[in-house]
């Protein structure tokens, strides 16, 4: 059926399958392990121009267009460099809550200082927002969200998690940036249900909010880092396997 439908005769199709690889095959096919091995470390960032220039780090002389063309065979696409991802927006006209804590990062009992915040985490899939609830006290992620899109039912959620597993008294201080998810009157009315006092930190001021910066730079760095690293160091062990498997 193959051999109708491509209009080859079956003599023909059993000579080509008996005929023993081409060296420029061969050379083509060590060349695609060491082009897969690169563009895994470049957690497939990598172009042809990069991965030939690799390649020449390697002594491994190619032209790049021939990398292209093995890179084009085996479905090797870079991607670009993602966007920057802005979750703050504070260019709105909405009531801006006073600086109640002036960069005083410490309190003396649980459920006094809640601290919240909004990042951005670059995943396989894209971009996943996060937002956290900090006890200011504790240091302890009280209550978070996340999700694909950057909503501010996020912020909601986060403080509503914070609430059921904390209960806190009336009085309790919550800080945040003044952005428009935090600055909404949804959110103000939550905490005004809650009887709890809002918060909002200096414009453009990180260092008012620096606990949860601190919190989401640990994140990223030490946990969100490993785990890419992880991945690649999985990549780079299945496509050794898949090598050795062939030869």
């Amino acid at each position: 059926m193959m051999c109708r439908v491509l209009g080859v005769s079956p003599s023909s199709f059993y000579e080509w399958q008996q005929t023993p690889q081409s060296n420029h095959d061969e050379r083509d096919e060590v060349l695609k392990g060491k082009i897969k091995e690169i563009f895994a470390e470049g957690n497939g960032r990598y172009g042809s121009p990069r991965v030939t220039k690799a390649l020449a780090g390697r002594a491994i002389g190619v032209s790049r267009k021939r990398v292209a063309r093995i890179m084009r065979e085996a479905s090797l696409r870079a991607t670009g460099k993602r966007k920057f991802k802005h979750t703050t927006d504070s260019d709105h006209a909405l009531p801006v809550a006073p600086n109640r804590r002036n960069q005083q990062f410490h309190a003396t009992e649980p459920n006094q200082v809640w601290v919240g915040d909004i990042t951005y985490i670059r995943t396989h899939e894209g971009w996943s927002y996060l937002v956290t609830v900090i006890d200011l006290y504790s240091r302890k992620v009280v209550g978070w969200s996340h999700s694909a899109r950057m909503t501010r039912d996020l912020v909601y959620e986060a403080l509503d998690a914070a609430v059921a597993k904390r209960r806190p008294t009336p009085g309790l201080i919550f800080h945040g940036d003044r952005g428009s998810q935090y600055a909404s009157l949804a959110f103000r009315r939550r905490l005004w249900r809650h009887r709890m006092e809002q918060s909002m930190s200096g414009k453009g001021n990180c260092y008012d909010n620096a606990v949860a910066e601190s919190f989401f730079a640990t994140l990223k760095k030490e946990l969100v880092l490993e785990a890419t690293r992880l991945l690649v160091l999985i990549e780079r062990a299945l496509l050794k396997l898949s090598l050795l498997r062939s030869n």
